[in-house]
This record gives structure tokens, sequence and C-alpha cells, in this order.
């Protein structure tokens, strides 16, 4: 593979941390000078998640209501209560934007396939699947999008996607630029899903994580691509957690998982509690300018896995694959104190616990910055 680093680390990085804080302006109450919060930071034990999202089962306690290929989803969706389960015709094609609407009571309501043969919780889908899944595209907007302080949703054996050559920012929209917690979307869990972007134009991103109790658990995300622009499977800057990223595939040119990157429009507010557990993060070689197999389109191609602001992350047993430089200098895994504006200046990634990582073929394997990039000479 030319100069790339071909290496196999399986259970090397054991308890890896890294403290990498930039404090912000001092309390008048305690003056205290942002190296020796650094310092502090740094030198303090590490802080695995100390919430979880509960992604077990939940068995239905309301209707089942069933739409047909020719049937009014949002309508549904719109009747649906908590307890209740929509089932959908798998091959069928369901035509949005739709919206999660919110709801009163901690019921979950369930928005499934209605094909028995959907892989058991723990197994993760793959395009082979898909025959098995109802289709859900948008040619605008996004396919779903969470009303504010929409909850108790998942979503179960779905393929998600634009309409046929059409790119979409966001195909699954769980908040945006909210300005309090009690606004943000939460207990929303993606379920064995398979979502991608357009074969041709892609997408920017599969799921816009900007709310608390959310999880993307044994599901399959690729094709997230754009020219001159950042693309993510998963990104979230303005959610607080917690997060469980467990047990998929996920695919992107830009960064395949991001939280950061943004300014969180809510005061303060840092990504936490995130766990990304047992995933395979890759890009094809495809997209590769000087490879064999090159497409033809140079897409924005950076790393597999980016932290700009995010604290108490657990990153375990998972493959990281497939990284070279294009639009970033090669580096798979990067850990940076960078967001573009002042509505951050609490940013930090803070209390990184590796265990068990599996490195594979990529120009070089992780870069972390202690400090934020505008202040390196």
């Amino acid at each position: 593979m030319g100069s790339f680093v071909k290496s196999i680390v399986v259970a090397v990085f054991v308890l890896l941390l890294f403290g990498i804080v930039y404090p912000g302006p001092s309390s008048p109450a305690r003056e205290v000078s942002p190296a020796a919060v650094e310092a502090e930071d740094a030198n303090r034990p590490p802080d695995r998640p100390r919430l979880s999202v509960d992604t077990s089962e939940v068995a239905p306690a309301g209707r089942t209501i069933a739409v047909p290929a020719d049937g009014n989803l949002q309508a549904a969706l719109d009747e649906a209560k908590p307890g209740d389960v929509i089932q959908l015709e798998p091959r069928a094609t369901y035509r949005g934007p739709f919206r999660l609407p919110r709801k009163d009571g901690t019921q979950w309501i369930v928005l499934s396939t209605a094909s028995k043969n959907l892989p058991r919780p723990g197994r993760h889908v793959d395009p082979s699947h898909a025959s098995l899944m109802p289709k859900l595209v948008a040619s605008s907007g996004s396919v779903f999008v969470a009303d504010p302080g929409a909850h108790h949703y998942r979503l179960v054996g779905l393929e998600i996607a634009p309409a046929e050559d059409v790119f979409l920012k966001a195909l699954v929209e769980l908040g945006s630029d909210e300005t309090s917690l009690d606004k943000l979307p939460h207990h929303i869990i993606i379920d064995r899903c398979y979502l991608h972007g357009d074969q041709k134009r892609g997408s920017r991103r599969g799921v816009a994580m900007n709310s608390r109790d959310t999880a993307v658990v044994d599901s399959y995300l690729s094709g997230f691509k754009e020219v001159s622009a950042d693309s993510q499977a998963i990104a979230g800057w303005n959610g607080p957690g917690p997060f469980k990223i467990e047990n998929n595939y996920l695919e992107a040119a830009g960064e395949n998982v991001m939280f950061g990157g943004a300014d969180p429009t809510i005061s303060g507010l840092v990504p936490a509690d995130i766990e990304i557990v047992r995933n395979h993060m890759a890009k094809p070689l495809a997209w590769k300018a000087d490879h064999t197999t090159f497409e033809g389109v140079k897409w924005t191609v950076k790393n597999l896995f980016e932290l700009k602001n995010a604290r108490r992350v657990l990153i375990e047993g998972n493959l990281f694959e497939y990284n070279w430089p294009q639009d970033q200098n090669g580096f798979a895994i990067l850990f940076t104190v960078r967001n573009p504006g002042a509505f951050a200046e609490d940013r930090r990634v803070f209390g990184i616990v590796y265990t068990a990582v599996a490195l594979g073929i990529s120009w070089g394997a992780a870069l972390v910055l202690r400090r934020r990039a505008d202040e390196l000479s």
C-alpha cells in the first residue's frame, strides 16, 4: 500500500488518556490561569462515562398501527401514542420528510419494518438486508426531523436515504440550534437501520446527534460524502449526551464520527458520557484519487474519528481502517480542541479511555493537540 502505515494494534491502547483543555474565561471568584487548569486536568485519573443509554428492547404496550405502501406515515406518527408500534411494509417506499412529534409519557413509540427476518439485536445489518426493510426517502430537508423535546422513539429495521439523485444535509436530524436543554430531543434509538447517501451525489451527514440519551446500534451508515465540505456518518455538537454508538459500520469522507466542530448554541455545553464501542469505521479506497479503483470524484477526505469538544468518552473494541492524506494530513484519529467561534470558550477534550483498539491501514495513527490550533505557533 505504498507509504501507508500498516499496523494491527489489538488491546494495546489500554487506558490511554488525554486531558486536553481550554478552560475559557476564569471566574472572578477563583483566579486560575489556563495553564494551571490544563495541568490539573491532565493529571486526573481516567473518567469513564457516568451515564449510559439503555438500548434493551421493551415489549410494546399499545396498539400496532400498520401503514401500507400507499399509506400516510406522517398521519400515523401524529396519531401514535406512547407504547404503540408503527409497522411498515418491507420494500415499500415512503416519501417524506417526516416529523417525530413530541408526546406526553415515557413509553416508546416504535417505528419498524413488518419483517420478522431482521437480524436479532446484537448483530448489525448491512445492505443485503435492504429487502427486509421499508425505504424512507426525502427530496429536501431531512428524512426525519425530531420536534423540539420529542422523545422515546425507536427506529428499527429501516432503510433511510435521500431520494434518487438528491443531496441532503442530514438524513436524521435530532436537534439543531436549540438554546436550552429542555428543548432537545431525547431518548431516541436507531436500531438495525441502513442509512446511506445518494450513490452519485452523497449526503453530508447520516445522523445529527444534537440530543440527549441517544443511541445508534447494530446499524450500517455509508456513502456520506461531499466536495469542499466535511461529511460525517454521525456528528454532534449541541447535545450533552449520554450517547451510545455501538456495533455499527460507519463510513464517511470527512470524519466518520465527530463530536464538536461547530459551536453549541447552549451556553457552556460539552458533549459527554459517550460510548463508542465495537464499530467498524472505514473509507472506501474508491475515494482515493491515486488508487486503481478511484471512481473519479475527489470527495473531501479527512479522518476516521475526531473529538473537538467532548469529555468522558469510552472508545473500545473498534476497528479503524483506510485513511490517507487528501484534505488533511492522513492521521486516522484526532483529539483537538477546536471550534470556530466565540460561543465555545469552555470547549474541551478530556477523559478519553481507549481499550482494545484495532488500527488497520492508515497513513498515521493518532494526533493529539493539547491547545487550540490558533494558540500554536
